[in-house]
């Protein structure tokens, strides 16, 4: 049963002309995967190294870009092998292990993020309270509870998929990620109705909870003097942008296997492309230009080495 499962193969029929262009896509991919672990290992040297950045709201920074990265080395190296050799193919197995890797991954983004609004809420809201609330066993627990719950969630539709059966082996992406639904002979209702459950659960509540602290945030800068407000943005600006920026390409993930008919195969493909890129490259772009005590530990760095 194992050996039949594992002969599967499912063909990626996202790729648009990959004869003409498969090098200057594999040098582009590769130079962007270089420069997303690069500035992500960066960053997370860092912050382990400078004692000044030992703290929560850092320790959550360096978690999130550990985090891009992982999700980075989940799809990258793949495209790498189909840019350079023209495989379009992966087998069910492969395919099964990079989808849920992928959400899993996407779930932990989101948690890191509440647990990095959380941290801000405190923070600013709380400054007297700081010390005793985020302490190094919160912390654990947030870190450790970002990776564990997407992965028993998606342990449960592992369990779920045990039995479902395949009619099309052509998957409409360069990647495996929900569309992997579009497989199945029948559409399951268990499926379904656990997809919304575990989309709520690791992606709206977040997702809610980051508005709701941000929400309380605004208003306590609101009423409080000039300097509190510019620390304020100082801070949360990052967390923000990084949010919006995530929750766009994970909508554009949702929505696309609803209305894969009504998105053509290069829009597709670019629309896909830029999923991939901007998240993990922009975490670190932003944290590294835009968090002060790190861009100033990145000058230094850089102005030692010269």
């Amino acid at each position: 049963m194992d050996n039949e499962f594992n002969a599967i193969y499912i063909t990626l029929d996202g790729f648009v002309e990959l004869h003409k262009y498969r090098y200057l896509c594999f040098v582009i991919i590769f130079t962007v995967y270089f420069v997303i672990i690069c500035c992500n290992s960066i960053i997370v040297f860092l912050i382990r190294k400078q004692q000044d950045l030992h703290k929560p709201m850092y320790i959550f920074i360096a978690a999130l870009l550990i985090n891009s990265s992982l999700y980075s080395t989940n799809i990258y190296p793949k495209l790498l092998v189909d840019f350079l050799f023209e495989k379009e193919t992966i087998t069910y197995s492969h395919c099964f292990i990079q989808a849920f890797t992928y959400y899993i991954l996407a779930g932990s983004e989101f948690l890191l993020l509440a647990a990095m609004a959380y941290d801000r809420y405190v923070s600013i809201c709380k400054p007297l309270q700081y010390l005793t609330i985020m302490r190094k066993t919160t912390v654990f627990v947030f870190l450790v509870s970002a990776w564990l719950v997407p992965s028993l969630e998606m342990a449960v539709t592992a369990v779920l998929y045990a039995n479902v059966k395949l009619c099309n082996l052509t998957l409409k992406g360069i990647f495996c990620n929900s569309s992997i639904y579009a497989l199945q002979c029948v559409d399951s209702a268990a499926l379904s109705i656990y997809g919304v459950f575990m989309l709520m659960n690791i992606a709206l509540f977040p997702m809610i909870f980051i508005i709701y602290t941000y929400t309380r945030i605004l208003i306590i800068c609101y009423r409080s003097c000039k300097t509190v407000r510019k620390q304020a943005v100082q801070t949360c600006l990052p967390h923000l942008l990084v949010l919006i920026n995530f929750s766009c390409f994970v909508t554009y993930d949702v929505a696309v296997v609803r209305l894969e008919s009504s998105f053509a195969k290069t829009a597709r493909l670019i629309m896909t492309l830029q999923m991939i890129l901007y998240p993990p490259l922009f975490n670190s772009v932003i944290y590294g230009l835009k968090v002060n005590k790190i861009a100033n530990h990145l000058k230094k760095l850089l102005f030692k080495s010269h």
